[in-house]
């Protein structure tokens, strides 16, 4: 059985913020032509469905600079097309990320090469790791929070961090702590 290389797991950048610090600047400077993005808790917290004002603007200024495709392990076409209807972007259901395929036919779709599109999530398992998958880079973000819900704890994500780091992955400035904003 051969190990998962801890490479795999390491984003080529953590923004420590949310997704609406990412800039188009980021996105030039890297080279980027095209953004796959998760949707839940990266785009949108997941007990909601629909799109903020501050994320309509974010993809407005965004898209001046790159393509964009949300693409998603949730199956709740009501809710991932909801929210793509409100972005005006095209959509993949069901990807079973870590699963390259719907990346690849999203990055297909754009007609653009690995170098050029970059996956933006908030976890290392399924984003990160489909993204490193297929050669894109790839955008590590905190997660969206539910104002309501701002002390919520992110027990998966902060198994994901350690794991990671056991196996090996170099994960510098990576927060431990989602809630409190400790760094190690």
């Amino acid at each position: 059985m051969a190990l998962l290389n801890p490479s795999l797991l390491e984003p080529n950048l953590i923004l420590g913020q949310t997704i609406l610090h990412l800039t188009p600047e980021i996105v030039r400077r890297n080279k980027i032509k095209g953004l796959i993005l998760d949707v839940d808790e990266t785009l949108v917290p997941i007990r909601q469905a629909r799109a903020s004002e501050d994320l309509l603007q974010w993809v407005t200024e965004m898209k001046r600079a790159a393509d964009i495709w949300l693409v998603s392990n949730n199956l709740s076409h009501q809710r991932i097309g909801r929210i793509a209807e409100m972005v005006d972007a095209p959509y993949l259901l069901g990807a079973k990320k870590p699963s390259r395929a719907k990346l690849r036919k999203a990055m297909d779709a754009m007609d653009l090469r690995p170098q050029e599109v970059a996956m933006v999530g908030d976890r290392l398992f399924t984003d990160v790791l489909a993204g490193n998958r297929l050669g894109l880079f790839t955008i590590l973000v905190e997660p969206m929070v539910d104002p309501l819900k701002a002390n919520r704890k992110y027990p998966i994500r902060n198994a994901e961090v350690w794991l990671s780091k056991f196996l090996g992955a170099s994960l510098d400035g990576m927060k431990h702590n989602f809630t409190k904003g400790n760094r190690r």
